[in-house]
């Protein structure tokens, strides 16, 4: 599936403040949704994307004009597909400029691009996740990573197609990364360059230079990259998958070319990528982020949270079906949990559709603050009987403009691994993290950040680690939380907030657009 025939999809160019209409047209045999990753869409849900949580899929034949609203996010954003695993091949890039007349808080680069990862499956997209659902157990491991819409030149079918950047000595150029990869996180780098990282998430950030960029699926960085090199020779950009304990998982590395103008015909060796392992690598260098906040670009971190939340991120299994054969770990299925609820999407009408309505039997409105049971979170022997979710459909209601605390923490059940959690409808500061079960007494006194915390809408919690992020529930709607590794996503780990309506005029949720795609 692709849009426009094209595969990565159009890059959409905005300025801060914009607002897009995006005609949406399903001329393929599925259903889809489209979302639009990282944009608040302030007071207007209807338009986000996620299946059943804010529409019910655009059948085939059908059309949805969908409204972008772009406020406060600047820097790289991205859109993609948002129902079953259609995102695989239905992405591309928002690049958003700085208001007309602003400049970027760096000096203004020669060019700018979008590098977009992926994954590619020698096999239909639809067929694998029928299979993988059907199974029970871990999807295949993909065949490639791919970098804008190539593999590199360690396949035949890309070695002359393999994207190539060109530059000129001397000059910078801002590169935009995106990993629209479906299962897990990618380190990169460019041989024998410096990359200098200045944003995320449509937000900037306090400059930090760094050989390698590790980056979630879900995740956007912008980079500058300096030309500084002999222009007498070619250097290869690799990327290659970090899993820190999944033991399926693509081991080839993705190549592609980096050439200065004057010179393409001959390349170094590339930069290898870090270790497949390599967790400290991995949380060194997301711990750098630090928002600008100065004058231009200030902050507005909760000092104080009157809403505090504690969600576990579980690995899970159920038992297999009566008469059926599961490939999940001794011969159950597998299913992965926030706060140990599975969840299971409704089918026959939209979670903000039923809130908006007032309709009952969607969805319930108890889901858990904190973990219903409590152990030993990170423990290497866990009980079987912690394995074991309940299921549902169930939200977490917010009082409008409350200042949220959120404890991300993971677990060690089936092992444990790392998990990029992204949240619909605002961005969140990053105020702490680290391994282990998360103490507040200790770790919320003596390790948040309260003063300069990166603004982010995807975030990785660290193997058998915590992550805790702050923000303020000022945007009414109905918002999905969820991890961005497709297959925990497909086995129910994601929850839905709404955010109630304030009192003020502005302070409410928008009504729906007339041509919303029917139940």
């Amino acid at each position: 599936m692709t849009i426009n025939g094209n595969f990565p999809g159009e890059t959409l160019h905005v300025h801060r403040g914009d607002t897009l209409i995006v005609h949406v047209v399903n001329r393929s045999p599925h259903n889809i949704t489209i979302h639009w990753h990282g944009v608040n869409q302030p007071r207007y849900p209807w338009a986000d994307g996620p299946e059943y949580i804010t529409q019910c899929p655009i059948q085939p034949g059908g059309k949805f004009s969908q409204k972008v609203i772009f406020t406060t996010e600047e820097g790289t954003l991205w859109w993609h597909a948002h129902s079953e695993w259609t995102r695989a091949t239905v992405y591309g890039a928002i690049v958003v400029y700085p208001k007309k007349g602003h400049a970027y808080p760096f000096p203004k680069p020669h060019a700018d691009l979008p590098i977009i990862f992926g994954e590619w499956w020698k096999q239909d997209i639809f067929e694998l996740f029928d299979d993988f659902r059907r199974s029970g157990g871990d999807p295949l491991v993909s065949h490639a990573i791919t970098i804008n819409g190539q593999p590199g030149d360690r396949y035949n079918c890309s070695r002359q197609d393999m994207f190539k950047l060109a530059v000129d000595q001397g000059k910078t150029y801002l590169l935009r990364l995106i990993n629209a990869a479906m299962q897990d996180i990618l380190f990169f780098s460019i041989a024998g360059h410096q990359l200098t990282v200045v944003g995320t998430d449509g937000t900037y950030t306090k400059p930090f230079k760094s050989d390698y960029i590790t980056i979630s699926p879900g995740q956007t960085i912008d980079v500058l990259l300096r030309a500084d090199h002999p222009i007498a020779a070619s250097y290869y950009m690799a990327a290659k998958f970090y899993s820190s304990a999944r033991a399926a998982v693509n081991l080839n590395t993705t190549t592609a070319l980096l050439h200065y103008t004057t010179n393409n015909t001959t390349t170094t060796t590339p930069t290898a990528a870090a270790a497949t392992a390599d967790t400290n690598a991995s949380v060194a260098f997301t711990a750098r982020f630090r928002s600008l906040a100065d004058k231009k670009h200030p902050v507005d971190v909760p000092q104080k949270a009157d809403t505090n939340l504690y969600f576990t991120l579980s690995m899970n299994a159920v038992p297999c079906p009566a008469g059926a054969t599961c490939a999940g770990p001794n011969g159950a299925r597998l299913a992965a949990s926030v706060n140990n609820v599975s969840l299971v999407l409704p089918t026959s009408m939209d979670v903000l559709g039923a809130y908006y309505r007032g309709i009952g039997g969607v969805y319930g409105d108890d889901f858990p603050s904190n973990p219903p049971v409590s152990f030993d979170f990170t423990n290497l022997t866990i009980p079987a009987v912690d394995r074991t979710p309940a299921t549902g459909n169930q939200v977490r209601v917010l009082e409008y403009n409350s200042s949220v605390e959120l404890v991300f923490q993971g677990t060690n059940l089936l092992g444990g691994v790392d998990h990029p959690m992204h949240l619909h409808g605002t961005n969140f500061y990053v105020v702490g993290w680290g391994f282990g079960n998360f103490d507040r007494a200790k770790d919320a006194n003596k390790t948040y950040n309260l003063v300069d915390p990166p603004f982010q809408n995807t975030i990785a919690v660290p193997r058998n680690g915590w992550v805790a992020v702050r923000f303020k529930a000022t945007n009414p709607g109905v918002w999905f939380m969820h991890c961005h590794l497709e297959r925990h996503a497909s086995w129910g780990m994601g929850m839905t907030f709404i955010v109630k309506n304030g009192k003020g005029p502005n302070d409410k949720m928008l009504p729906p657009p007339s041509d919303m795609p029917p139940c």
